[in-house]
């Protein structure tokens, strides 16, 4: 679970603006799709709040 916990920090912290740009528009919401799955299920408060933030943070650069 840690290492779940780690690998989304990582995400997190290392999307910058330049690197969203290399997705696309669809490829962002198939990410945000993927998150909000993994927020909806996941047993951890920890990994759902991560997943959360996450899909919070690309859809405010979608926007």
């Amino acid at each position: 679970m840690d290492e779940t916990l780690d690998l989304l920090d990582t995400l997190l912290d290392g999307v910058t603006e330049p690197r969203l740009k290399l997705i696309s528009e669809d490829e962002a919401r198939a990410l945000k799709v993927l998150l909000g799955l993994l927020e909806d299920t996941a047993q951890s408060e920890d990994i759902r709040r991560a997943a959360g933030e996450m899909r919070f943070w690309i859809g405010s650069r979608l926007a």
